[in-house]
């Protein structure tokens, strides 16, 4: 991704600030920063490989537009591509949200992909579509669902830092900003913590929404990660239990069983919606990584 170039225009920069407030078609983008269309559809497509905006066609009064999103709200540059002198990475999986391996969830709930919902709205005929691993967001009251991710590398490296990060917020009525869930995370079936979610959250529209999705339904979530050493289990930098890869015995089976879920007793059952690569703010799915860290 070419992130110099798009940065070496003052005007690109000024175009990438207009698209983070809202998404405009480039012939609003041209008619607001006062120059051609040519040079607008330009600067568009130069963000667009950079990776920093998303483009989408959608239809219009005349034919076909584009729809123009940013992806970003802002961009951390590293000068040091090491992960550090004490850490080595790897091995990622990057897993689709609709490639459970099992599920338990109680409405409403539902489950959408790029283009339409999947099943009936707010029930639980999607979950078992055919066409659920095109799942691009996925909503549930309280349930589990259940993923399995290789282990082939924590048995054949020296691996002793596993992580996963993925988007998610709560699931309300709507949205509700302040509407918390307790979100469990279970590893190998034993549960390692609980995530707080604060809210399920809308107000404005998801990054990578398509444009068919209503305005008035949950828009975005958090990016949140867990991961786990020999020195026990952390969220977002706080530790929530004293397992471990060795007594969670991930290295042990052919597969690690990563479920998360809400409980119908947890303190605060709030829901959950889980978006893909193409919902929400954050275009990936479910990534595990996995690292070797001296000590």
């Amino acid at each position: 991704m070419n992130i110099g170039k798009a940065f070496s225009s003052s005007t690109r920069i000024d175009i990438l600030e207009f698209l983070s407030n809202k998404p405009a078609i480039i012939t609003d983008v041209a008619s607001h920063f006062n120059i051609p269309l040519s040079s607008a559809a330009l600067h568009i497509k130069t963000l667009e490989s950079a990776g920093l905006i998303s483009v989408q066609p959608i239809p219009g009064s005349k034919g076909a537009q584009k729809l123009c999103g940013a992806l970003v709200s802002n961009v951390n540059v590293d000068v040091c591509l090491d992960l550090g002198l004490n850490s080595k990475y790897l091995f990622r999986e990057d897993m689709p949200i609709g490639c459970y391996f099992d599920y338990n969830v109680s409405p409403p709930c539902g489950i959408v992909s790029e283009v339409s919902d999947l099943g009936a709205e707010d029930s639980i005929s999607g979950f078992f579509s055919t066409e659920r691993y095109k799942a691009q967001l996925i909503w549930l009251t309280y349930g589990h669902l259940e993923y399995r991710f290789s282990n082939t590398i924590l048995k054949s490296n020296s691996a002793n830092k596993i992580q996963f990060t993925f988007e998610i917020c709560s699931e309300a009525l709507g949205y509700n900003p302040n509407w918390r869930s307790d979100v469990s995370i279970w590893m190998n079936n034993t549960e390692i913590g609980i995530l707080e979610c604060p809210g399920d959250y809308g107000g404005r529209r998801g990054k990578l929404n398509p444009y068919w999705w209503n305005d008035a339904s949950t828009q975005y979530g958090d990016l949140r990660k867990i991961w786990i050493t020999e020195k026990g289990c952390f969220i977002d930098e706080q530790k929530v239990s004293n397992h471990t890869i060795s007594s969670l015995g991930l290295n042990k089976n052919s597969f690690i069983s990563f479920k998360i879920g809400v409980k119908p007793n947890a303190k605060y059952v709030g829901g959950m919606n889980l978006f893909g690569e193409k919902f929400g703010d954050y275009p990936q799915n479910i990534v595990m990584e996995v690292f070797h860290e001296e000590n």
